[in-house]
């Protein structure tokens, strides 16, 4: 049975207070692949009830009840893996193999990340006769994107079940079907009715009401930095903790000693994964001037093999941008680069040839980028890279650091006790050396604009903790 019309909210599946339904596109085809309810505050309602009545009794199960539901939610997502991947690949465009090897693998891999964290987190010490203890913050308002559906959903509902918390999740409404399958896989997991409540819809709607609703104790936010603001401010008048992942202008510092074949070709990748649509990716990309045409060379030719495509073809490395409105903005930043002076290396307007249907965006380099163009300034959210030339090492980290974002920066140098250095030195809440694998025990989160909290995790679990003293405990 399909619950795309229904909410999860007390253990059970329920119709929305006011029916109200939403098309759900499939951005490689222009098409409605599935139609959701989209909720009310009266939604909202009913679930932060249902997660308040599931708090007292959540909040102080053993770590040995919370290591069971997680191992079992593990368990039951394993066995729909493949079919998650073919939701995600639907909903918002991803290559079948990508949304099998990243994006149904990124809530595999932090599901384990919490559940080994979890086996081995203090959550008492103590202090001379004070016992310190970290407690469930309460209930959790969780609001999570489309670009990376499930990374995020997991990143979020894994540490609050890990910290004691009951939630409410509210997925992005433009890729809600892999939220509404993670749903169908808490329940079947058994997880205690109220713990975990589900309610899809818009978020100058369903978001807002949970911002601003007082039965929410916390909000745990990922989406662009205008929406977090509004989540911030929205939180405010109850005096919420907002813990926020936001957006990202990256820089990518090629030193000079750097192997530049190889760094510029794996930096273009880097760009261009999941169709230029990660708030970390590496989207300005500084090279030493003298290497600068060079770069441009080894660039197009690593651009070009990035095969633009149906998601379901086996070839296709790219799959479109997940929306009309996605695909408008980026054709408008791709309009300024042109205008502004920069130099179109390969891709540029319009989508690729022979794709006349879909979202789909050309692979696009731009050379001789000056640090005040738009295209350096402004998150695109699609495969558009920036290579900007630099005269010194200073000059670099100065213009990296110039940015209202700080999500994470990369550095590619054959040096590694100088590449340490030159990561002390720039605001980013993740560096990167000589692009390492993914790790999903680091902490990851943002300076400046980009946000404030980790997750990953037991980063991210003690985000979901209040810390309590209890003085004159003793000492027995």
């Amino acid at each position: 049975m399909s619950h795309h019309l229904q909410f999860f909210i007390d253990g059970k599946w329920v119709a929305p207070a006011e029916p109200k339904t939403l098309a759900v596109i499939n951005p490689a085809t222009e098409e409605t692949c599935a139609t959701i309810s989209v909720g009310s505050a009266a939604d909202v309602d009913k679930a932060v009830a249902a997660a308040r009545r599931a708090f007292p009794a959540w909040s102080l199960s053993s770590r040995e009840q919370r290591l069971a539901l997680l191992r079992k939610i593990l368990e039951i997502y394993n066995s729909r893996y493949d079919e998650m991947a073919e939701v995600v690949s639907q909903e918002m465009g991803a290559p079948l193999a990508f949304a099998k090897a990243a994006q149904a693998w990124a809530g595999q891999v932090h599901m384990e990340a919490t559940i080994k964290a979890l086996e081995n987190l203090h959550f008492a010490e103590q202090r001379g006769t004070t016992r310190v203890v970290k407690e469930a913050i309460g209930v959790v308002g969780l609001i999570t994107p489309w670009n990376w559906p499930l990374n995020q959903i997991v990143c979020k509902v894994a540490p609050a079940i890990a910290a004691g918390c009951t939630m409410v999740l509210k997925p992005s409404e433009i890729a809600p079907l892999s939220g509404i399958l993670f749903a169908e896989i808490m329940e079947a997991a058994g997880t205690p009715k109220g713990v975990f409540n589900l309610v899809n819809g818009e978020g100058t709607v369903v978001g807002t009401a949970m911002s601003a609703h007082p039965g929410i104790d916390m909000m745990s936010f990922t989406g662009s930095t205008r929406a977090g603001i509004q989540v911030a401010k929205a939180s405010a008048d109850t005096v919420k903790r907002v813990a926020q992942e936001l957006g990202g202008k990256s820089p990518n510092l090629i030193l000079d000693d750097a192997d530049l074949e190889s760094a510029v070709t794996t930096g273009v990748n880097a760009c261009f994964a999941n169709s230029g649509q990660s708030c970390d990716a590496p989207t300005r990309m500084f090279v030493p001037r003298k290497r600068h045409d060079e770069a441009l060379t080894i660039a197009k030719k690593a651009a070009e093999t990035n095969i633009v495509g149906n998601p379901t073809d086996s070839r296709t490395v790219l799959g479109p941008v997940v929306s009309d409105i996605q695909f408008a903005k980026v054709q408008r930043l791709i309009e300024s680069g042109i205008k502004e002076g920069a130099t179109l290396v390969c891709g540029g307007l319009g989508r690729p040839d022979g794709l006349n249907r879909g979202y789909y965006v050309k692979p696009t380099v731009f050379g001789n980028v000056a640090h005040e163009m738009t295209i350096s300034r402004e998150e695109i959210f699609g495969p558009v890279l920036s290579i900007l030339p630099y005269d010194s090492e200073e000059e670099a980290i100065t213009k990296a650091n110039d940015t209202v974002y700080g999500l994470a920066a990369y550095i590619a140098s054959k040096d590694i006790a100088h590449a340490r250095k030159v990561a002390a030195q720039l605001r980013a809440g993740t560096v990167n050396i000589n692009y390492p694998d993914w790790d999903t025990h680091a902490p990851f989160g943002g300076f400046k604009q980009s946000g404030n909290g980790r997750e990953y995790a037991d980063w991210g679990i003690h985000d979901f903790l209040e810390i309590k003293g209890i003085v004159g405990f003793g000492t027995n």
